[in-house]
């Protein structure tokens, strides 16, 4: 997963060095403790428990994977301390110890699917990542299909790390549908998309969306492999606006001109400073009054305006669909014009009843 997590951590850092440049928080510099989960779920809960027994940390920032986060989830609810998580996920969850700040179900795989529907994509094959993730979100997209006239055509996993897609392809080619959902996490989707390109694919002839495809993933899939695809996120590295600017200038000033931004990157980087925005109104870094004082606040950062939903500690954030350039950078396509309301476990959303 470094082909993801690294960025992730750096702009996390970067958010730290800039509060620290402005005073710290409630006056005192921020001091990061990194660790490395190494792509393996129980090293996250081991390194966890870690940082809130042995480092005494303030608060965790961090996780990629859905299965990483829910290796987390009990230590945090039994140690009673904050874990930020920025990355987006398949919903239906929530806990009192873990803020969302990636966008939860409603705000990208709906979006996505609506975007498809709209465009007159009627037949869909699923492939993903064998685990939480890609699963989960399948369950969705097979409940959202039923109720939208759409069908599966085939529905295909892979373990993460994967780099042998040719028969996987050949299932897809053979079925002929209107649209890939690909749910493929970390460096397999450099294998997949060089194999379906090999394979005779292009964007017009099999559009391929994508939901854990960002910037960053682009570099290493190689832009040949994938321009003209689809993207469903929250932020692009060319999402409009003086913040954004500001924040894609002050990253590439400390990491090199040539680095990019992303939507997991940025949901980390707005995750150090709401939290720093809730210590600031609780006036401590005390858990249980931070919690109290983060439901409401709203920032503006490079995505737009982002709010706190105190209730199931997930963020309002505006959807966006983009397409990949041959330039490597993402071009937005449709936006949903306002941030949407979290709404992980689909309650609004009658197709949805009985998942969760």
């Amino acid at each position: 997963m470094a082909i993801s997590e690294v960025t992730v951590k750096n702009s996390e850092l970067l958010a730290i060095e800039q509060i620290n440049a402005a005073g710290g928080v409630l006056g005192k510099k921020l001091e990061p403790v990194v660790e490395d989960g190494a792509s393996d779920w129980p090293t996250f809960a081991e390194k966890a428990q870690k940082l809130i027994r042995k480092d005494k940390v303030a608060t965790v920032f961090g996780g990629w994977t859905s299965a990483s986060r829910k290796a987390m989830l009990p230590v945090f609810e039994r140690n009673k301390a904050l874990l930020w998580y920025p990355v987006q996920y398949e919903g239906l969850e929530s806990s009192p110890y873990i803020y969302y700040t990636g966008a939860t179900t409603n705000q990208q795989i709906v979006p996505g699917l609506d975007y498809l529907k709209e465009k007159g994509k009627k037949k869909l094959f699923l492939v993903g990542s064998d685990y939480v993730f890609p699963r989960t979100a399948n369950k969705e997209i097979k409940a959202y299909a039923k109720a939208n006239g759409m069908t599966i055509l085939g529905e295909e996993y892979t373990p993460l790390g994967a780099t042998e897609y040719s028969t996987l392809v050949n299932k897809v080619m053979q079925a002929k549908p209107d649209a890939v959902f690909n749910t493929l996490n970390g460096d397999s989707n450099v294998a997949f998309f060089k194999q379906l390109k090999s394979a005779g694919a292009t964007a017009s002839s099999l559009p391929v969306m994508s939901v854990s495809i960002a910037e960053e993933e682009v570099k290493g899939i190689g832009v040949d492999n994938i321009a003209g695809q689809l993207v469903a996120w929250n932020y692009y590295m060319t999402t409009p606006g003086k913040t954004n600017e500001e924040f894609v200038k002050a990253f590439q000033a400390k990491y090199g001109s040539d680095k990019v931004t992303s939507d997991p990157m940025e949901a980390g980087y707005n995750a150090v400073k709401l939290w720093a925005a809730a210590v600031e109104k609780a006036g401590t870094t005390e858990v249980e009054a931070v919690k109290k004082a983060a439901g409401g606040i709203s920032l503006d950062l490079p995505e737009g305006r982002v709010t706190i939903d105190g209730a199931n500690h997930h963020m309002y954030k505006t959807a966006r669909i983009g397409v990949v350039q041959p330039d490597g950078s993402i071009k937005e396509v449709w936006n949903s014009g306002k941030p949407i309301a979290p709404d992980p476990y689909l309650k609004s959303y009658p197709w949805a009843a009985g998942l969760s």
